[in-house]
C-alpha cells in the first residue's frame, strides 16, 4: 500500500523555532530574545498604518510602486533593481526557489539566516556548510567549498547570532573570485545598525553586478516585524525572474504603506541607531567587566559566552535570567557553545539585565 509522501529533503527540516515570549508566573516579562526594535516603529508608520485601515477591502498595488519608489530615493538607487516581499525571508526563497533545485549545491556560512538551509532542502537541493572559525563569514571557507554544481553561496552580515559583519574588501574579494553563473545571497537584515567605515551591507556590488542579490528588512530597525515586510536590490535580469514567480499582492497594503513612510522618517531612523549604538557599547563594556565574555557586535544584539563552571555557564545563566522576568535566546544546535544573545532594550531592560547578570555572576 502507497502513502502520500513529502519531497525528501522536507523531511531533513526541523520547524523553526522563534524566540520565547512568555515566562510562568511573570505578567509583563522583559522579552529579548527576537531582535525586536524597543523603541518600536516611527510614528508617521504608525499613522500611515491606521490610515491603511479604512481600505482594507481594497486590494494592494501589486507593483510596489510607492515603497521602491522610497527605497531608490533614500538610497540612490535606481527603481529598476529593487522588488519588495513579505519579509526578506519571502524574498530568499523566491531566489532558492528560482535558481537552486536539485542536484545542485548551495554553500551557506554557517551564521546565516537559518531560513536559507530550510529553503534550500525544500527545493531538494545539497546544503554545503562554510564554516565560521572567528564567527564571522570566512571567505577561503566559502572558495575551497565551491564545485562545478555550486549554484549560490548566502551569507549573512551582520550574522546572527555573533553580530559580526564581513568587511568591504572581504566581501568585494569573496565576489571577484566566484563565477559569474553563482549567485552571491548577502542578508543584510541589521545594516541598518552599522556604524563601522569598513562595511558594505553589499549594496554597491548589488547595484553593479549581475549575480549579487542584497535583502533587507524592516522587521528591526524600523520596527515593522509585525507586518512581514522586506526588499531586495539585485540585477534587472534578476528581478525579471522574480517578478515571474511573486504572488500579485505579496505584500500587504498597510505593510507597504507603513513601510514607505518608515523610510522616509530618517530623523527617528537616527534616534533609533543612536539609542542602540549607545547601549551596545555600555552592556558590552559593562558585561565584560562582570568576566562574561562578549563578542563584538555591531548589530542590536549582543552575544554572551560564560565560563564552564556548571554554576556560571549559559544554562545557569538562562535559567537565572528567567526567574528574574528576562527572556534571553539561547544559542542552539549549530552556534557557538555555551552562549546567550541578549537584544538591546529600553534603557529600564538594558539596566534590568546588567543587574540580574551581575547578581548571577557574583553569586
Amino acid at each position: 500500500m502507497t502513502h502520500l509522501t513529502a519531497r525528501p529533503g522536507i523531511l531533513k527540516i526541523a520547524p523553526y523555532k522563534q524566540g520565547a515570549s512568555e515566562v510562568d508566573g511573570i505578567t509583563s516579562p522583559i522579552k529579548l530574545s527576537s531582535n525586536e526594535s524597543p523603541l518600536g516603529p516611527s510614528p508617521r508608520a504608525i499613522a500611515a498604518y491606521e490610515k491603511a485601515a479604512a481600505e482594507l477591502f481594497r486590494y494592494p498595488d501589486g507593483s510596489q510602486h510607492d515603497l521602491i519608489a522610497a527605497i531608490a530615493g533614500r538610497f540612490d538607487l535606481p527603481e529598476s533593481k529593487l522588488i519588495c516581499g513579505n519579509g526578506s525571508d519571502e524574498l530568499i526563497q523566491m531566489l532558492i526557489r528560482a535558481y537552486v533545485g536539485p542536484e545542485d549545491e548551495i554553500i551557506i556560512s554557517e551564521q546565516a539566516f537559518a531560513m536559507c538551509r530550510v529553503h534550500a532542502l525544500a527545493q531538494g537541493a545539497t546544503v554545503v556548510t562554510a564554516p565560521e572559525p572567528d564567527l564571522v563569514a570566512d571567505v577561503d571557507q566559502i572558495l575551497a567549498l565551491l564545485t562545478p554544481h555550486t549554484r549560490m553561496v548566502a551569507l549573512a552580515s551582520p550574522n546572527n547570532p555573533a553580530g559580526r559583519y564581513l568587511t568591504k574588501t572581504e566581501l568585494h574579494r569573496l565576489h571577484e573570485n566566484l563565477p559569474e553563473n553563482i549567485l552571491l545571497l548577502v542578508d543584510s537584515a541589521y545594516a541598518d545598525y552599522v556604524e563601522a567605515e569598513d562595511y558594505d551591507p553589499g549594496l554597491m556590488l548589488a547595484n553593479t553586478t549581475k549575480n549579487v542579490v542584497m535583502t533587507r528588512t524592516f522587521s528591526k530597525l524600523y520596527g515593522l516585524s509585525a507586518l512581514r515586510i522586506g526588499w531586495a536590490l539585485c540585477h534587472e535580469s534578476i528581478i525579471d525572474i522574480l517578478q515571474r514567480i511573486r504572488t500579485p499582492f505579496n505584500t500587504n497594503a498597510p505593510a507597504l504603506a507603513a513601510a514607505e513612510q518608515a523610510i522616509l522618517d530618517v530623523a527617528y531612523e537616527t534616534t533609533v541607531r543612536a539609542h542602540n549604538t549607545v547601549w551596545l557599547e555600555k552592556l558590552s563594556a559593562t558585561l565584560t567587566d562582570l568576566g562574561i565574555e562578549v563578542i563584538p557586535s555591531v548589530a542590536n544584539f549582543i552575544l554572551m559566552r560564560f565560563p564552564n563552571d556548571p554554576a556560571k555557564n549559559a544554562e545557569s545563566a538562562w535559567r537565572f535570567l528567567l526567574s528574574k522576568g528576562i527572556i534571553p535566546r539561547p544559542v542552539g544546535a549549530g552556534g557557538p557553545a555555551n552562549c546567550l544573545r541578549v537584544t538591546i532594550g529600553l534603557d529600564s531592560e538594558n539596566e534590568a539585565v546588567i543587574a540580574a547578570l551581575s547578581e548571577f555572576m557574583k553569586r
